[in-house]
């Protein structure tokens, strides 16, 4: 608690100390010790010096404090080796063991039972966060949450038995029951559901969401979203991430585009491009399944703006999506050749027909000539012996 919030609960407690007597309630409240500190119990408050407006209910509750100001226990043992400062204990055996860890809550039976240092830490449940000793600033709410956490800090457990076997893993999340179960040293992990994450033990970064998503024992960077394979959706956009984990989709609208121009011969690249078959390697697909597409750093020669990059601005993947737009684009250009291919042919064939017809003239009248020829031949041949006769008496 800040000086100032301090100063203000004096304050008040003067004022109320300074306001006219009421009529005095019979018999009179017991416990009531200088310095603003109540005990009710067998040794609560046993050893106090110094230590002002503690509040101690229970046997032996705050039975070591001494110059410890501000704390509340309420409960058997509650508190019972605090030194320190502004703790609230509210169950038997709650914060028993805390000595010099300050501005902790804990509500249940054993709740932050063996803290000794840890400080900011809020255990809501029979025996959560129990084991802790020097870890800050978790917070536990559910039977047995956090309950093995020792060391790890800022973590944050809602569910019976979430993170349950932490011990010195830190910065993680787990809302459900049994939610990061098993997780032992892994940071920065968050689930969300019953038994989300349960198998995680010593990975870290990654992100289970849905029940029963259990997880790979040690694995990291890794995200897991129950329901969604197998799934059907009759219309809508692909999802895409960014190298800093943002999903987002694309836009076709040109409301949002500038400097739109035909892609001409762009795509091109196309030809240069050598698809392949491949496995990705063991750690990613340890079922070996045969895979068909490209390799982003021979992609990355051909057209660099056809790669995706990492972090670390490395080729990570192939932008399969333009690669389509430049296949229609060829098909449209090869489309458009081919129309323009059966036209000349179209044209061709009927320029064919009108020769075709004009020879088909032709030769009839070939025809007819050469039959009028051999009728007049055939005359002249029948005229000619006369002749010879009368030529020769």
């Amino acid at each position: 608690m800040k000086l100032q919030n301090l100063i203000l609960i004096l304050i008040l407690i003067v004022c109320i100390g300074l306001l006219p007597k009421a009529q005095a309630i019979f018999p009179p409240p017991d416990g009531d010790y200088p310095g603003g500190n109540t005990a009710e119990g067998k040794e609560a408050l046993l050893s106090l010096t110094d230590g002002t407006y503690n509040t101690a209910v229970g046997f032996f509750s705050l039975r070591a404090n001494r110059s410890g100001n501000f704390n509340t226990a309420i409960g058997a043992g509650a508190l019972l080796d605090n030194r320190a400062e502004e703790n609230t204990a509210v169950g038997a055996a709650a914060l028993l063991h805390t000595t010099s860890g300050s501005f902790n809550t804990a509500t249940g039976s054993g709740a932050l039972f063996n803290n000794l240092i840890g400080r900011n830490n809020t255990a809501n449940g029979f025996q959560a966060l129990a084991s802790n000793t020097i870890g800050p600033s978790n917070t536990a709410t559910g039977s047995t949450a956090l309950q093995n956490n020792q060391m790890g800090s800022n973590n944050t457990a809602t569910g019976d038995e979430a993170l349950f076997s932490n011990i010195a893993g830190s910065l993680n999340t787990a809302n459900g029951d049994q939610a990061l179960f098993s997780n032992i040293s892994g940071n920065f992990n968050t689930a969300i559901g019953f038994e989300a994450g349960f198998n995680q033990t010593t990975g870290s970064s990654n992100v289970y969401i849905g029940a029963n998503i259990l997880g790979t024992d040690g694995e990291s960077n890794t995200c897991y979203i129950a329901s969604i394979f197998g799934q059907t959706s009759a219309s809508g956009v692909p999802v895409l991430i960014n190298s800093d984990n943002k999903l987002g989709t694309t836009t076709s609208s040109k409301r949002f585009k500038e400097d739109i121009k035909p892609m001409g011969k762009t795509s091109e690249t196309l030809f240069a491009l050598n698809p392949v078959t491949f496995r990705y390697k063991k750690e990613i697909d340890s079922a070996g399944t045969s895979q068909f597409g490209l390799v982003a750093e021979e992609v990355e020669k051909m057209n660099p703006d056809l790669v995706v990059r990492d972090k670390e601005g490395k080729p990570y993947s192939v932008r399969y999506e333009a690669v389509n737009a430049m296949l229609l684009n060829e098909f449209l250009k090869e489309h458009a050749t081919a129309q323009e291919q059966a036209d000349t042919i179209s044209i061709v064939k009927a320029n064919s027909a009108r020769q075709e017809a004009t020879i088909a003239r032709l030769e009839q009248q070939i025809e007819a000539l050469t039959a009028g020829l051999q009728k007049v031949s055939a005359q002249i041949e029948a005229r000619e012996p006369a002749r010879q006769v009368v030529n020769n008496p």
